[in-house]
Parts: structure tokens; C-alpha cells; sequence
């Protein structure tokens, strides 16, 4: 679960685009004193970004304090992003910064491409927290059609004493041959819950506190061309569950539900897997299906038996055709099929893989047996070297009543956001969103990497 933050601020930006077994050491001196320039320029880089008419291949940074002006140039692709930036800045200072290879668009085995993105942040589920956030993407087959394996993980500690330490993994074979998925995650992390269903309010938050080891581990095998048929393991332990001053007087949804003070979720998994996208951090096309059968079972440790299924489908469409502009959309759809999970482990708001369901909500704003979620998202470039683009976005998300499992209303969300190109090589975007929900909350929301 990634909380979504009203305010970021970046420390310094740092990506190594150059790591390969063969590669020269590089003078670290340099390369420190370089990323280190980045953050004092970023700020003006994007402001004078935005002042200039676009679409624009070259981005003109203004020191004023120096009076000079740097121009990154675009490489022989076309293509710009803030690590170009940093080292132009860095040729203008120092003597020595490390080389940069070209975008040839092309897969580059035994390479791999790191986004590191430290900041500090606040949000009304976190507080302030001081974050650490970070992909890598490499490839294991120079094939046109091989799918680009990604590791993605963060560190974040906040105001209100939550830890969250996520890594999630989604990593290919040789040929695609196998794909291995792992959600592995430790939380400490009070949230706020307002009931069960759909006829709540924001005025009946309040905290429930909790810990939370899972891991999460799927391996795939293809029985057709990007059509995958998979089992797995899926654990969660939870402990020190109880809530925090609830509404003194009245009995809560999470007691009428029942409280456990430790849970354990235990359950192998049956999976179904289509993906024809390439790029699952930034997909320029292709569809994406997964189908997830849960049975948790007392015979392998949980505290209970119960089933879920979760449902999730995407689709890439380049419009107009031919574009790389893209109309994504989003399916996600999570289901509790028989018996009484964890009141924490229910069907929520944000709680997804990776925490990005219902942009224009706080995490855990709903929640119930059932959900059914859906979304649309309009990609566009701004600037032709692939550096600045924007995206407008709409979904909706309804939960099963705990009376009558029927879904009783529908709550919508929209907004719109700027995409920062941070790795060229990965297609990595900063993601920097403000949404609105039907029930007047709103905030910003931001991603290293696209949200689905």
C-alpha cells in the first residue's frame, strides 16, 4: 500500500543508466557532485519548461544567479529526460560526468536501468514521511516481442509512525518463456477506516492500527504466445490489530464485523495470466488480463477459511492510431467468494498491489466484501522529445453493503496530471496527479510510473 502524498519535494534525483558487467568505473566524486546540481536546477528546469510554447525539442535552463543559459540537446532518438538535464547541468560545472548511452529504443540485455526518487511528503492518511521510491527495468531477451522485467520498491516512515516497505517484482524468462511475481511488503501503519459499504462519511474516520508481514510469490508458464497459466503462495501475517479512539457510544462497523487482535491469511494460488503489453511500467500498447483464485485455508495455517478472487483487466489503445498518445483503461474487480476475511485484508479503496485504485480518495475511504472498480485515462505528449506529457483521467468504484451484499451507489473520481520523463530507457515518468472525489475529498497523488 503506497500512500498517495498532497506535497512532495525531491532531495536529489539519481539514476544509473550505465550498468552493465562490462562497464568502466566511473569517477564517483563527479557523479555525486552532478545529482547533487540536479535538485538546486530541477525546480527552474520545470518552471521555464512550462513558460515556453509547445511543442519544443530543446529546453533552455536559466541560472540567473550565473547569468548563463544551458541547453541539454536531445539524443540521436529524439529523446530527453531529467538525468540528460543533470548531466548537461553537470558538463557546465565539473570537469568529468559520467557518459550517457543513446535511446535506440531497442532491448538492451544485461543492462539495467534504476530510478531512485527520494523525497519528503505529507497526506492526511500519513502526515509528513520521508520517502524513498525506485524501479529498476532490464531485459533477459533482445527479441522484439520480449517484455521488459521491472523491480519496484520504496521505503517510506511518517508522521504518525507508519512504515511502509513494499518490493514487488515482476520479472521474465528468457523468451518469455516464464514470468515470476512477487509482492512482498512489511507495514506498520495506522489508517484511517470509515465503516463498511458505501453509505459512509468522511465525518466517521477514525484510526484502526495494525502490522503487517505479506508475501505474495506467483510463478507463470506460457502455454501460448503471452497467455500464461500460474500457481503460487499467498501469505499475510497480521498482529497488534485494534482500533484508536473509536466514536465513543457506538458500536463500529469493525466490531460489529469482529476483532481479532492477530490474524493469518495462508493460501495457494490458482492464476491466469494474458499480457501482451512490453512495458509494463509505461505500456504503449497491448492488453493485460489476470485472473487470481485465493483459497485460504485452516489446513495450511490460516486463522480461517475463506476464498477470494480479484479480476484485472487493462487495455492500450493509441489514439489517434498510429499516435503515441494512448487511451488506457482499467478494470479491477475483487471479490470475496466465500467466508469472513480480516476486516484490513477486506476489498478497499487503494488496495490494490499498488495502492493506486481511486485517484480523488484516501486509502481505505471504502470498503466492503465486494468491489467493483473501473477507470480511464487519456495519455497525451506535450513536448515532441517525449520529456513533459499530461494525462486527464475518470473512475469509479462501488462496495457491496454488509446487510445485503448489494452495491447501493457508485462514487466517482476525475482529475488530471503532468508526466515528467525520469528514464528514457525504462519509459519512467514521475506522475504527478490532483483529483477530485464525489464526496468533496481531493489531493494530489504521485507515481514513479505510470499508475496502471
Amino acid at each position: 500500500m503506497y500512500p498517495s502524498y498532497h506535497l512532495i519535494i525531491p532531495v536529489f534525483n539519481y539514476f544509473i543508466s550505465f550498468w552493465s558487467k562490462d562497464n568502466e568505473t566511473h569517477n564517483l566524486k563527479a557523479a555525486s557532485e552532478t545529482f547533487l546540481l540536479i535538485f538546486f536546477m530541477l525546480a527552474a528546469f520545470i518552471v521555464s519548461g512550462q513558460e515556453h510554447t509547445l511543442p519544443v525539442d530543446r529546453i533552455k535552463l536559466n541560472d540567473t544567479a550565473l547569468g548563463k543559459h544551458y541547453s541539454p540537446q536531445t539524443d540521436k532518438n529524439g529523446q530527453l529526460d531529467i538525468i540528460d538535464v543533470g548531466i548537461s547541468i553537470g558538463k557546465s560545472f565539473l570537469k568529468k560526468v559520467p557518459k550517457r548511452g543513446v535511446d535506440t529504443g531497442k532491448a538492451d540485455v544485461g543492462k539495467a536501468h534504476i530510478s531512485l526518487l527520494p523525497g519528503v511528503g505529507y497526506s492526511l492518511q500519513t502526515g509528513f514521511a520521508a520517502v524513498i521510491q525506485g524501479n529498476c527495468g532490464f531485459y533477459t531477451s533482445n527479441t522484439p516481442d520480449a517484455n521488459l522485467s521491472s523491480i519496484e520498491s520504496s521505503i517510506s516512515y511518517t508522521q504518525l509512525q507508519q512504515i511502509l516497505i513494499p518490493i514487488q517484482a515482476n520479472l521474465w524468462s528468457k523468451n518469455n518463456a516464464y514470468n515470476l511475481q512477487t509482492d512482498w511488503r512489511f507495514l506498520k501503519f495506522p489508517q484511517m477506516t470509515y465503516g463498511i459499504g458505501g453509505y459512509t462519511s468522511l465525518q466517521e474516520g477514525y484510526f484502526i492500527d495494525y502490522s503487517n508481514i505479506r508475501m505474495y510469490t506467483t510463478l507463470y508458464k506460457a502455454v501460448a504466445p503471452d497467455v500464461y497459466v500460474g500457481a503460487g503462495y499467498d501469505f499475510d501475517y497480521l498482529w497488534d490489530v485494534h482500533e484508536v479512539n473509536p466514536p465513543p457510544g457506538v458500536v463500529t462497523d469493525f466490531q460489529k464485523y469482529g476483532i481479532s487482535n492477530t490474524d493469518v491469511a495462508s493460501a495457494p494460488t490458482i492464476d491466469f495470466l494474458y499480457d501482451t503489453r512490453r512495458n509494463s511500467i509505461n505500456p504503449a500498447g497491448g492488453s493485460f488480463v489476470n485472473l487470481v483464485y485465493r483459497p485460504n485455508l485452516t489446513l495450511i495455517g490460516s486463522s480461517e477459511n475463506w476464498q477470494s478472487l480479484v479480476l484485472d483487466m487493462r487495455k492500450y489503445i493509441p489514439l489517434p492510431f498510429g499516435s503515441k498518445n494512448i487511451l488506457a483503461l482499467w478494470s479491477y474487480d475483487w471479490l470475496t467468494v466465500d467466508g469472513h476475511p480480516p476486516y484490513v485484508l477486506l476489498p478497499n479503496t487503494g488496495g490494490d498491489p499498488y495502492g493506486n485504485t481511486g485517484r480523488g480518495f484516501t486509502e481505505g475511504r471504502f470498503r466492503g466484501r465486494d468491489m467493483l472498480y473501473a477507470e480511464s485515462e487519456y495519455r497525451f505528449g506535450i513536448t515532441k522529445n517525449g520529456f513533459l506529457g499530461g494525462v486527464v483521467f475518470v473512475n469509479g468504484q462501488s462496495f457491496s453493503e454488509e446487510t445485503n451484499d448489494q452495491f447501493a451507489r457508485i462514487y466517482a473520481g476525475y482529475g488530471a496530471g503532468l508526466r515528467i520523463k525520469f528514464n528514457k530507457f525504462s519509459k519512467t515518468n514521475i506522475c504527478l496527479d490532483y483529483a477530485f472525489g464525489s464526496d468533496g475529498s481531493k489531493g494530489v497523488f504521485i507515481n514513479l510510473g505510470e499508475v496502471f
